[in-house]
């Protein structure tokens, strides 16, 4: 026998480009849409994944993506669109054809199809809707009827379920002969007599145990049930907390609504992590690339509002310090790297706090030692860099105790940044308000304060 592995084996790639699309293969794709090729673009589209040719769809410009999509045709399948950027998604549908259109949707999974509709203007909801089977569109109004960011929304209503009294060649005969069945399911869901479910097998022990085995006896350890107006967020930390694959839905009154699959629950802890960090950077919760300069604008300028009253604010303490500084120019050319200091340390502590809030591993139980600690670590590198201007303002201008007052405020500016940074957040958390969203501005107005203030008050103290 010929051994053919080293063949077929693919090789390892370190590359950070790895699963980036090439740039010529984007551009041979824009030439056969330039030339109108239609058989050359379905040779190149044909071998890529539908997250690929989403990328591709929002990295061309608004008339080439118009182009592509009208000569792509037929081709166009609903898996692309639930890949494609929710801010794409109705400038694309508008492109296809509206036969091309049904095509692609009636391939979806219902849960796919929420995820498509609930964010489209009415008209064009109605216009996916109307393409669906009628038990699908039943599905999803029902699904659009709950709560937007819960279970419901989240769940498709396809599901594989077998009565708890069945074994194991029961569910394989019923999955045999079923006319139809989710195009990908993890387990069969067992239910009591009024549909209230009770456990998980896998297809794996199904599939290894004898025929007569009872269905119960393979089921699953753990085993987690959840609630169709749960908050998507939540949902999505069970699955991470408690390594699940899928989990059933249940109504108010516990009964098998829908089933929730690992693939809808990482997207949105993908999607929470983006906005963290989007909200941190006070850009918006859905900004994208693919944004237009107003809709970019508008997300913008408000956390731009903020950020110029803070800076208002720190301006006007130092204007309590107009004297001082007239009689001493070098504060002036210190007292940035104070409150920069501070503001780089809060940030680093906030990061960490907005994080371990957004994950549960920051409560009420640990708050306070998590505070002592970041503001024992505010503490130590204050002294630290204390050391280091201290030095740095007395050679650089000959002044000893200009590099004790420098030092003294670096110390007392990088504690408030510990306290401010876990603190904001966790207060912010208890008032209802989203940490990530409001955090950053007030954790740099105080340690902007803060900065100026110590360094300003102790110069005047001291030097004058």
């Amino acid at each position: 026998m010929t051994d053919t592995s080293q063949d077929t084996a693919p090789e390892a790639t370190t590359d950070d480009d790895a699963y980036e699309l090439d740039a010529r293969a984007v551009n041979s794709v824009l030439f056969t849409v330039e030339l109108g090729d239609r058989a050359g673009l379905l040779e190149l589209m044909e071998p890529m994944h539908a997250a690929d040719i989403a990328d591709l769809l929002e990295q061309v410009n608004p008339y080439d993506r118009g182009r592509l999509v009208r000569l792509y045709g037929q081709e166009f399948d609903g898996e692309i669109l639930s890949e494609l950027d929710e801010g794409l998604r109705e400038e694309v549908i508008a492109a296809l054809n509206p036969e091309t259109l049904a095509e692609a949707v009636r391939e979806m999974e219902s849960d796919d199809v929420v995820d498509l509709v609930e964010d489209l203007d009415a008209p064009q909801q109605e216009a996916i809707l109307e393409v669906l089977e009628d038990a699908d569109r039943v599905a999803v109004e029902q699904a659009l009827a709950y709560p937007e960011f819960s279970a419901g929304r989240l769940m498709q209503r396809e599901t594989v379920m077998a009565p708890e009294h069945w074994t194991v060649g029961d569910a394989i005969d019923y999955m045999r002969d079923a006319e139809s069945l989710p195009e990908q399911f993890y387990h069969v869901i067992l239910v009591d007599p009024r549909t209230k479910p009770v456990a998980n097998v896998t297809l794996g022990k199904i599939m290894g145990a004898p025929r007569t085995a009872p269905l119960k006896n393979l089921a699953e350890e753990v085993f987690q049930v959840i609630p169709v107006t749960q908050d998507e967020g939540d949902v999505a930390y069970a699955f991470n907390q408690y390594h699940l694959i899928s989990a059933p839905v249940v109504d108010e009154d516990d009964r098998l609504v829908g089933v929730i699959t690992i693939d809808d629950a990482m997207g949105v802890l993908d999607e929470e992590h983006e906005e963290d960090i989007l909200r941190l950077a006070g850009v918006g919760e859905e900004s994208s690339i693919s944004d237009r300069v107003i809709e970019t604008t508008r997300q913008r300028l408000p956390w731009l509002a903020v950020n110029l009253v803070t800076a208002i604010l720190a301006s006007m303490v130092i204007a309590q310090f107009e004297a001082t500084i007239a009689q001493l120019v070098a504060l002036a050319v210190l007292m940035p790297i104070v409150a920069s200091m501070g503001g780089n340390a809060g940030t680093q502590s906030l990061t960490v706090a907005v994080r371990a809030l957004a994950t549960k591993d920051l409560t009420s139980a640990n708050v306070w030692r998590v505070i002592r600690r970041e503001s024992l670590v505010g503490l130590i590198n204050g002294m630290l860099f204390a050391v280091v201007m201290g030095v740095i303002g007395m050679v650089w201008f000959s002044s000893p105790m200009l590099g004790v007052v420098i030092a003294v405020a670096m110390v007392i500016n990088l504690v408030v940044a510990g306290l401010a940074g876990t603190g904001i957040p966790v207060l912010l958390e208890k008032l209802g308000v989203d940490p990530a969203l409001a955090s950053g501005a007030f954790v740099t107005t105080v340690t902007d304060i803060v900065g100026f203030f110590a360094f300003l008050a102790l110069a005047g103290l001291i030097l004058l």
